[in-house]
């Protein structure tokens, strides 16, 4: 697949804060990408670079193998919908679809009336009159309806409910196999969108942890309840992630693939293995070296499944 992004050694600092530390990555087209992290991780300043309207302090950035910042060509070929868009006080929904469709050369009207009845999203009111979903939904049907070669959602669903999150799943996924583009979905329901994304990049604390494909990173961690003394056993010399005990129970979440010796002494002590869901593993994985967070051997009052 030819890459549509690259990002070279990418920082951006606020004064004393670094948003994004020595970020690399590259973003291959027709794809849809998880991009997931901590409040606060440089998720939406990642992509606010991406589309131009930031500026990196060091690093290098190519769009369609170009520099994106005053670049029409680039910029013209991409969507992005942030959390909170600002739009004119007198602007009503109608507006915002009619001034987006100027913009985007692939904008497909058809699908747009087909969201806006999904959403039940009403077109005459001032859209700062509008509830929170509202808002979010005219965002949803821009990204989608443009077609843009590359579209950015920033947690695109505030305020919806279960319904609605549901139908833009749905209505994403399908569009995008009728009209494969590169899309980049940053989410904090992370077990909702685990089923939508083809590659997972996570960022924490200014800095990527995970860039791989989703079914590999699924394969990255098991979770083993039981005996603390078995559990002991099988840890050692393992990358733990997660340790809960309590009395002569532990869990451990771990990070490696199981050999059959591994899965033979699973059963020969009585343990449970389960699978470690995208978002327990995301969870643990910035957890494990936060200072607020407990050591790995700490003895906890409950344990999680």
């Amino acid at each position: 697949m030819n890459s549509v992004i690259e990002v070279r050694h990418l920082t951006k600092t606020y004064k004393n804060t670094t948003a994004l530390d020595d970020v690399s990555l590259s973003i291959e087209e027709d794809s849809i990408y998880g991009l997931l992290g901590r409040n606060g991780a440089g998720k939406t300043t990642l992509m606010s670079i991406l589309t131009a309207q930031n500026f990196a302090t060091s690093g290098e950035v190519e769009v369609f193998g170009e520099n994106p910042y005053e670049n029409a060509r680039a910029l013209n070929r991409m969507c992005f919908v942030r959390e909170s868009q600002k739009y004119p006080d007198d602007s009503n929904a109608r507006h915002a679809l009619t001034n987006a469709r100027l913009f985007f050369p692939h904008w497909d009207q058809d699908l747009a009336e087909a969201l806006i009845d999904d959403f039940r999203l009403p077109l005459k009111t001032v859209i700062k009159k509008l509830s929170r979903g509202q808002q979010s939904a005219i965002g949803v049907i821009i990204g989608l309806a443009s077609r843009a070669e590359i579209t950015f959602f920033d947690e695109p669903y505030l305020g919806f409910d279960a319904v609605a999150r549901q139908t833009f799943y749905d209505r994403l996924i399908t569009d995008y196999a009728d009209h494969p583009r590169t899309i980049m979905l940053s989410s904090h329901l992370i077990d909702e969108v685990a089923d939508l994304i083809e590659n997972v990049i996570v960022i924490d604390r200014g800095r990527i942890i995970i860039d791989e494909a989703t079914e590999e990173v699924r394969n990255r961690a098991v979770n083993v309840v039981g005996d603390v003394d078995a559990i002991n056993r099988l840890a050692a010399g393992r990358e733990v992630i997660h340790r809960e005990s309590l009395g002569r129970v532990a869990s451990v979440t771990m990070l490696g693939h199981l050999s059959r010796t591994d899965r033979d002494f699973i059963a020969e002590a009585n343990l449970d293995l389960t699978p470690v869901s995208l978002q327990q593993l995301i969870v643990r994985s910035t957890q494990a070296d936060s200072p607020d967070h407990p050591a790995a051997d700490t003895e906890v009052r409950s344990l999680q499944s």
